[in-house]
């Protein structure tokens, strides 16, 4: 990430300053100014932008020599918060998240079905209850994720894994006024992902793919630190690769699809007719199978298992599906497990739809990823009293 001297680029400044600390925290104003490219002078006064909003926090140790050590600058956990919501076919969940990713509290509402005029009146409900648990505080804006993909007639809002009946609905204008706050809003799998980056396993990785047990089963691959989305927004939907020949119908129109036996939805249709036990077994060699194709497909560093399964059921089947087939994931130099186990257990979606919103404010790379057209990204959390400084 590289800072630019152009006067029209300083909220990219702010937001490259930012991201720095928050990637290399503690942090000095020098090494910020070495990494980003930007003069200490520079850097300085965006600090003191930075502060002065409650972003971040700067402390120094105690001298150990001649002179005063360095400033170490950090995230300021409660200097904002961002509002995570995930809308599945049978409710909506809505969590308070701080900057360092911590869930300040959680709500939820049962929906069946989650029609969008109950979903979008229990979002209301939920915001205002989020609020009220720091009252005071920076509210930054709002994620909202759902299960995709978007924009194919026989994939979008069909069958017990997606949201029927939204297909025509503007789902971001509708977040907007139901909320009153900034909206994105994103497949369930890419914001999990994305959680996954910024506060999970994949925080120090640059290279690794999420495979993401929801209602269906989906992935995201995450390339030198950025969600893959593809040309639509529909990449990673592994769930609905036919797998299985002559195997169980999907609502996609195929056979086989592997989400029809690997997902939370299979878990909870096989475990009823065979039990848990029996349903690991029947799932390990499927998961197997998708292992290896995704790791000869992508090549990452490591894949990443989270999503609204248990962690004791993610790792029975992690367990089940040992040894792995041959692939080029394969390594003698690995300096990472081929599977790793989601750092943010059944939060992973709450929390990467909470980092829809930040990322998409605060980020200078994910900016508009996530964003609806109409959202206004021109720095509006950053916008001073005082536009005279603009000029520093």
């Amino acid at each position: 990430m590289r800072g630019t001297n152009q006067e029209f680029g300083r909220p990219y400044n702010r937001r490259i300053v930012l991201e720095t600390v928050r990637l290399h925290a503690p942090i000095s104003r020098g090494e910020i100014a070495k990494r980003v490219g930007l003069t200490v002078q520079t850097v300085s006064t965006i600090v003191r932008e930075l502060e002065q909003r409650g972003f971040l926090l700067g402390s120094r140790e105690a001298p150990r020599s001649r002179g005063y050590p360095a400033t170490a600058l950090t995230i300021n956990p409660s200097g904002g918060f961002a509002i995570g919501l995930h809308v599945t076919p049978v409710s909506v969940e809505a969590a308070l998240v701080d900057l360092a990713g911590m869930v300040v509290g959680r709500n939820r509402r049962d929906l069946r079905p989650a029609t969008p005029e109950a979903s979008f009146a229990a979002i209301a409900d939920l915001t205002r209850e989020m609020r009220q648990l720091r009252s005071d505080g920076q509210i930054l804006g709002v994620g909202m994720a759902i299960p995709g993909p978007f924009g194919v007639d026989s994939m979008s809002f069909v069958g017990p894994t997606t949201l029927a009946g939204w297909a025509e609905i503007p789902i971001a204008k509708r977040l907007s006024a139901a909320t009153g706050l900034t909206a994105f809003v994103g497949v369930d799998l890419a914001a999990a992902a994305l959680g996954e980056r910024l506060y999970g396993a994949g925080r120090n990785l640059r290279d690794f793919y999420y495979l993401y047990f929801g209602v269906g089963l989906g992935g995201c691959m995450v390339h030198e630190g950025q969600p893959l989305r593809g040309a639509f927004g529909n990449a990673g939907e592994i769930g609905h690769i036919p797998l299985v020949a002559d195997g169980d119908p999907c609502p996609c129109g195929n056979r086989g699809c592997l989400e029809r036996y690997l997902s939370l939805d299979a878990m909870e249709r096989r475990c009823a007719k065979i039990g848990r036990t029996a349903w690991i077994a029947e799932a390990a060699p499927l998961l197997r199978i998708a292992i290896a194709t995704i790791e000869n497909l992508f090549d990452p560093e490591t894949i990443i298992l989270g999503g609204l399964v248990p962690e004791d059921i993610l790792r029975a089947l992690i367990a089940a599906a040992q040894p792995l087939h041959h692939s080029v994931g394969e390594r003698r130099d690995r300096t990472a497990s081929r599977l790793t186990l989601s750092g943010n257990g059944e939060d992973a979606v709450l929390r990467g739809a909470a980092a829809l919103a930040v990322s998409g404010l605060l980020s200078p790379r994910f900016g508009a990823m996530f964003a609806d057209d109409a959202t206004t990204l021109k720095d509006p959390v950053f916008a001073l009293q005082n536009t005279s400084d603009e000029a520093a």
